[in-house]
């Protein structure tokens, strides 16, 4: 068994989540830690929401309350939303909290004692009409690299290089269009060159394991060729202070927003583990050290395609000069050498149709519309089948009808409710079966043979294939009831035959059930009880309110936790003869053409 830390990007405090979020970061990292579990690891699943920024300001502005009453709303929005979708966090919490601003300043101040956080004057983008600073994502131009006509103040998405807001060619605002005026002003930066032969021996030896998508080691490779400081300090006053003499009572500065995000993966730890009982009146409240400073440990970190950058060079960068592993050498603070990512798994984007999902511009399909019409399971599914795991797919609403339909409801559900509809009606209970025939074993075999080629395929984050896989299977057991025709064996010479293949089936549809677990949580449910199981087979997450840790014990907030303990293991588990089941109701439910209609119309066609 070894320790896994499924480390899940954190959504932005802006809004409620649209499916392109939850198809790059949310879907693929829950099957992920639900098959780990299940194969006996231990898994550590945290994120949260990521809700400081001048994003959150302007908005807030915008809709006339304060920053914290913003955040509060949309964290238990898309706290509500993950919850729903069925991501199995260990814990699901926030940045607004006193325990992610002490561990986010205990790792910028040791950054600065090693000689990693340089002070520097730079040009600060400025709004001319409000005298507000700018962030970087919300000021466009050309990139000066590619000449992309869009290129953010951070980031070009089209070629993927960091930038700084002052580059751009005709820099504008995106809040009003005005072109910002560029002053000087103080900031700490990362010295990423520092850092950059310890960056790329490690970025090569994750090369050399074979084990990362290839767009992934070829982007954070390409980067280092250009690697320089980055600023991790802002102009805003809202956020985490500086934690430094002559900064930290500076209303008006604080750490950047994507230095403290990242930060969110170890300070969640650090709360779960906080927030854990006493076992014999001993503290667990150091547990978190487990995933973090053992190197034995594996940590994978999920998210889009946008957020490479932050992940293979920021975030490993931190990691490096808090302990001291770069050109400036130095040593670790209180929280020790901390793992740097096993794996960085992005998933490219999802579009609808052939465009980019866009709030703003009414090309988006919101996670909770889907889950409230819909429920989870077609959706999970489409993101799995189809979804972008390693190039851009598009979603349309009559692909997701057809999906839902055809290899939902007409494949696994139907294979599910005649399997047990023909035990309840012809024993009602699961029988003794006689002598296998080699069409029996052969099947047997087939989707045994399924656990292990699915579960390698899970275990590389290749959820697509997995998915297709467990499918085939499911096809195999379709096909082998149109083989056996059990509905013809009526005579009485014929019973033990029937109750051998109606053993055999049912056999294989718990067996598929364990192996569609982690795409299908919901289902795998209700299939369990189909079959006369009792109890919760998948666990499911809960949200639950608690109180901050430190300063902030009176304030109470929504987080995602759950107990996983029971998770199934992952293989065959024997069905028990004489097992009452009864005629089931269907798993799935067949979605109406029309719906396409009706969708198409919600978004103005």
């Amino acid at each position: 068994m070894s320790k896994v830390l499924s480390a899940v990007a954190w959504p932005y405090a802006n809004g409620p989540r649209h499916l392109g979020h939850v198809a790059g970061f949310a879907v693929p990292s829950d099957v992920f830690s639900r098959y780990m579990r299940m194969v006996g690891h231990d898994v550590l699943m945290v994120s949260g929401s990521d809700e400081h920024g001048t994003p959150i300001l302007v908005l807030a502005d915008k809709e006339g309350v304060t920053p914290r009453e913003l955040v509060d709303k949309n964290h238990a929005i898309i706290a509500a939303e993950l919850a729903d979708l069925g991501c199995s966090y260990d814990l699901y919490t926030r940045t607004t909290t006193d325990n992610h601003y002490a561990v986010a300043q205990e790792l910028f101040r040791r950054c600065w004692e090693n000689g990693y956080m340089v002070e520097r004057t730079q040009r600060g983008a400025i709004s001319p009409s409000t005298g507000r600073t700018l962030p970087d994502r919300y000021i466009e131009g050309t990139c000066p690299i590619c000449g992309y006509g869009e290129a953010r103040g951070d980031q070009c998405d089209n070629c993927g290089n960091q930038l700084e807001p002052e580059e751009l060619i005709n820099p504008r605002s995106k809040v009003n269009g005005e072109t910002p005026v560029f002053v000087e002003t103080q900031h700490f930066f990362l010295d990423l060159p520092a850092l950059a032969d310890s960056l790329r021996t490690w970025l090569e030896g994750r090369e050399a394991s074979g084990t990362w998508r290839p767009n992934v080691i070829k982007f954070s490779l390409n980067i280092l060729d250009d690697i320089k400081p980055r600023a991790m300090t802002r102009d805003i006053d809202w956020g985490i202070p500086v934690p430094l003499d002559g900064w930290r009572d500076q209303p008006t500065k604080r750490l950047y927003v994507w230095f403290d995000a990242v930060v969110g993966y170890l300070s969640a730890s650090i709360e779960w583990a906080r927030r854990l009982p006493e076992v014999d009146g001993q503290s667990q409240a150091d547990r978190w050290r487990e995933w973090w400073n053992d190197p034995e440990a594996l940590s994978y970190y999920f998210m889009g395609k946008d957020n490479i950058t932050f992940h293979s060079q920021i975030w490993p960068a931190e990691l490096l000069a808090y302990a001291g592993r770069g050109a400036h050498g130095g040593s670790p603070g209180e929280f020790g050498v901390l793992n740097l990512p096993t794996e960085v798994v992005s998933s490219e984007y999802l579009t609808f149709g052939d465009q980019q999902f866009s709030t703003s511009r009414g090309h988006v399909v919101l996670v909770r519309d889907v889950l409230d019409r819909y429920g989870p399971d077609g959706i999970r599914y489409f993101i799995c089948a189809a979804g972008p795991e390693s190039q851009d797919s598009a979603f349309t609403w009559r692909d997701f009808v057809q999906r839902n339909n055809s290899e939902l409801v007409a494949g696994w559900g139907n294979l599910v409710s005649r399997s047990a509809a023909m035990v309840a009606k012809n024993f009602g209970e699961i029988p003794q079966p006689g002598p296998l025939d080699e069409v029996d074993e052969a099947v047997l075999a087939t989707v045994e043979q399924a656990f292990t080629t699915v579960g390698d395929l899970l275990a590389r984050q290749r959820i697509k294939a997995a998915t297709a896989e467990a499918m085939r299977a499911v096809g195999e057991v379709n096909a082998y009831v149109s083989r056996t025709e059990p509905f013809k064996l009526k005579g009485d010479d014929q019973r033990e035959r029937l109750a051998t293949v109606l053993h055999t089936l049912i056999q294989c549809v718990s067996d598929l059930n364990t192996i569609l677990a982690p795409v299908l949580p919901h289902a795998a449910n209700r299939v369990h009880a189909v079959l006369g199981g009792r109890g919760q087979f998948m666990p499911m997450p809960v949200i639950a309110d608690v109180s901050g840790l430190d300063a902030d014990a009176d304030r109470t907030y929504p987080v995602i936790t759950g107990e996983y303990s029971n998770t199934p293991r992952w293989g065959r588990t024997p069905v028990v003869v004489g097992t009452p089941i009864v005629k089931p109701a269907p798993v799935f439910t067949k979605l109406d053409d029309s719906v396409v209609d009706e969708e198409l119309a919600r978004m103005g066609g």
